[in-house]
């Protein structure tokens, strides 16, 4: 029977489609699935979706060697671990954590405490950063450190108290320190500048010591250096991982130990040693947390910089690259631990061919 359409019914009462029919539409069917697909594909030459696009991961490249060291180490094992473009902005401590606090940088490879405790804790209540773990493991330091040639000239000097004799702090007087002695400090926008001023008035210097707070790493190094060659008086601030403490023969003049009540008030007490902590920004670890991971795990610790920097200064050209590469490329159990096994192959490979990271600055 036919229906009122004009096609043949079934006895389900559904329509049969004449043979002629089915071609035509199975036709146009395969007609429009080709148009789409031609649609939605990307043209041979167009550039990356933006989901397969990661964005730059930026170091705080502070003012000093082993954090700028510690950078250009990360920054190769994420790059060519991980794919991820890596910067650099170059600075002093307290800028570059307030740009890691609004998301401006992501990494700080070495966040110094105590030194900078209350804005640590303030933007970590605040959910603002992360701690990753060490990156340094623990570290002295001293605002009162002298050459050890000295204490062997004069025995009796061996506490900040003997400042305040004359027979000592005029060794350590200059033309231009008003008959003080000289305290080379902590450099300009370092944590340690504000806490070496505090150190001096708690333990009732200020009468005896003339703090100089210098400009530039290079040129507090520098002093250190030239008064060690010639057997001259240095009295200031090292830390352990700093470049000339790694080399010379220094002591630390003695300090009440340090306590809590102490530092939270007066600071008439000796710094504790350093935590020095990997932070990050907290949106990081959701962005990449392959990269996180790595950091995570993260651990080259002060006697391994040390074996860095000794390299550094025996090969007087070399520069901060060329000590990145020479570590990772003898190390390769120890980073390989940090990374994951894909990862480490992209990085073995990345050091087989020489490659420099894209991130690192021009030299």
């Amino acid at each position: 029977m036919r229906g009122n359409n004009g096609m043949e019914q079934g006895n389900d009462g559904n329509a049969a489609m004449k043979p002629q029919t089915i071609q035509k539409a199975a036709t146009l069917a395969l007609f429009a699935l080709l148009a789409l697909a031609a649609c939605s594909r990307p043209p041979a030459d167009a550039a990356p979706t933006p989901a397969a696009v990661k964005e730059p991961i930026v170091f705080a490249d502070l003012n000093w060697t082993s954090a700028q060291t510690q950078n250009r180490i990360a920054q190769y094992l994420i790059e060519k671990g991980y794919g991820y473009p890596t910067e650099l902005v170059f600075g002093a401590t307290l800028p570059l954590f307030q740009g890691l606090r609004r998301g401006d940088i992501d990494v700080d490879m070495e966040m110094w405490l105590p030194n900078q405790i209350d804005v640590w804790e303030e933007a970590r209540d605040a959910g603002e950063v992360v701690a990753l773990g060490g990156s340094l493991g623990k570290d002295w330091q001293s605002a009162f450190v002298i050459p050890a040639y000295m204490q062997e000239q004069y025995p009796d000097l061996d506490s900040v108290e003997d400042l305040k004799d004359e027979r000592f702090k005029s060794l350590f007087a200059t033309p231009d320190s008003h008959g003080k002695a000289r305290l080379v400090s902590c450099l300009i926008g370092w944590a340690c500048e504000s806490v070496n001023a505090e150190q001096v008035a708690g333990y009732g210097l200020s009468e005896h010591v003339d703090i100089v707070a210098p400009g530039d790493a290079a040129t507090a190094n520098a002093s250190l250096y030239s008064a060690y060659e010639k057997g001259e008086a240095w009295l200031g601030y090292q830390a352990g991982t700093n470049d000339p403490a790694l080399i010379l023969d220094l002591v630390r003049l003695a300090e009440p130990p340090y306590n809590d009540e102490c530092w939270a008030t007066t600071k008439a007490c000796g710094y504790r040693d350093a935590d020095v902590l990997i932070v990050v920004n907290a949106a990081l670890p959701a962005r990449a947390p392959d990269a996180v991971a790595a950091l995570r795990a993260y651990d080259l610790g002060a006697q391994r910089f040390g074996e860095i920097f000794r390299w550094m200064h025996a090969n007087e050209n070399a520069a901060l690259e060329d000590a990145a590469l020479w570590w990772l490329k003898g190390n390769e159990d120890i980073w390989g631990a940090w990374v994951s096994p894909d990862a480490k192959a992209n990085i073995q490979a990345a050091l087989d061919a020489n490659e420099m990271a894209e991130g690192w600055p021009e030299s």
